[in-house]
């Protein structure tokens, strides 16, 4: 007999010890069973691009709240950028720290990202016997000094390193050299702000990232594209050859520029939000099966660090909990994005991309991961719903979605349910298949 049952409208899914045992109608009975009928039932969230700042930054998020605010949102599985933890996870001994603090404090499943930085690329292969999904490197300031950026002979050398070890390279694709700093006199101007980060910086950088990827013949990952101009370049390098898969937020996708005037600096990040026409050319790119992952890059700060001078704020959106729901609400009702589709962003092809076994499907033998979602129920965010460290900080507060998450499961254990975390064990650290 099985552990669980999970009732659908279409079908049953049966789980044993964590996995998914069968899948078909009318299953026997088991130990638990859960009546889905009338939800659709997603395979859990993975978010591969997120920053928990653990250790060494917690009060900034951790992955105790962030894990519990992915769950909420229909995650069971997440990836943590090797910064704004300190020490940034760039070596052995930085991520053996990351790996003790996430196993102590998480609920969900999770997976590092290892650092790409000038003066580490020795440090690359141990970081891969250690696990890591791939390497992450900033082609403009990071803000963090102890994370500066990756040069071109560093990118091109950490490509060919990345190559050898068989794992991806993501980048932050803004040119450092395109991007300006705001004048002292315009630093509490937003529209200082915008065009400090132009559209450019971001072509520029996806162009040459692309090409030294291809020459190294490495797999490269651009994360938070924010413009639809940004992917159709991404994309035709793919057609020409390189191996690229193409990242976009759930913030580039919901918030326009005219948002962040109404917001202020809760709506601000690195690439910075763009216009309504950029927007509408990002959703075609995304509808026409160009853009492979929707991930949050959920990227907290404490509220002081949104205060003050608008170009010393921090930039940086809270959002992981809200992935899905912008999914559902602006593209599936709004925009005929199928569930299927939805279900292949946030699950499937990041499985798929980054070599991460046993996840990202329903299938017989998976991890039994799923997220059961009404997707005809509306609910306005309100703070009580986030639980995140700092709700205050996160811009869709207020903001009303068609689709609920109402049971995520990961492993065949319930761990978020009708607006509660009901998670009893933690969640387990997960490495690419070699």
């Amino acid at each position: 007999m099985p552990d669980l049952v999970v009732r659908g409208d279409k079908e049953d899914i049966a789980i044993e010890d964590g996995k998914i045992a069968e899948i078909g109608l009318q299953l026997p009975g088991a130990a638990e069973e859960i009546d889905a009928r009338g939800l659709h039932v997603f395979p859990g969230l993975i978010d591969v691009h997120l920053h928990f700042n653990e250790p060494g930054r917690t009060e900034w998020e951790g992955a105790a709240s962030g894990s519990r605010a992915l769950a909420a949102g229909g995650g069971t599985l997440f990836f943590d950028m090797p910064l704004n933890s300190t020490p940034c996870t760039v070596d052995a001994a930085a991520f053996d720290r990351k790996l003790a603090a996430l196993t102590e404090s998480s609920i969900t499943d999770f997976a590092l990202w290892g650092g790409l930085i000038p003066g580490n690329v020795s440090e690359m292969a141990e970081l891969a016997d250690r696990g890591v999904v791939g390497f992450k490197a900033f082609l403009c300031d990071s803000g963090l000094p102890e994370f500066p950026r990756a040069d071109d002979q560093t990118l091109f050398d950490g490509l060919r390193e990345a190559a050898r070890l068989g794992l991806p390279v993501a980048v932050h694709a803004e040119s450092q050299e395109l991007t300006q700093r705001v004048v002292p006199q315009d630093r509490g101007s937003i529209q200082a702000f915008l065009a400090s980060r132009p559209i450019i910086a971001e072509l520029e950088a996806i162009q040459r990232a692309t090409l030294l990827a291809r020459e190294a013949g490495a797999k490269l990952h651009i994360v938070h594209v924010s413009s639809g101009r940004g992917v159709a370049l991404a994309a035709e390098a793919r057609a020409h050859g390189a191996d690229v898969s193409i990242e976009t937020c759930p913030h580039y996708l919901f918030f326009t520029e005219d948002d962040l005037d109404r917001l202020g600096a809760v709506a601000k990040c690195a690439p910075p939000l763009r216009g309504a026409r950029e927007q509408d050319a990002l959703w075609m790119q995304l509808l026409n099966g160009n853009i492979d992952i929707v991930a949050s890059d959920h990227s907290p700060s404490p509220p002081d660090m949104k205060f003050g001078e608008f170009a010393q704020a921090w930039g940086g959106i809270a959002g992981v909990q809200s992935t899905l729901a912008v999914l559902l609400d602006r593209g599936h009702h709004c925009r005929q994005l199928s569930l299927d589709r939805i279900a292949s962003l946030i699950a499937a092809e990041p499985a798929r991309r980054f070599r991460i076994p046993a996840k990202g499907e329903i299938a017989v033998g998976m991890d039994a991961d799923l997220t059961l979602v009404d997707v005809f129920r509306s609910a306005t965010l309100r703070p009580e719903h986030l639980m995140q460290r700092h709700p205050m900080n996160n811009p869709y507060l207020g903001s009303a979605f068609r689709g609920c998450v109402e049971r995520t499961i990961r492993r065949g254990e319930s761990i978020f349910l009708s607006g509660k975390i009901t998670a009893r064990s933690g969640g387990k650290f997960v490495r690419p298949a070699r």
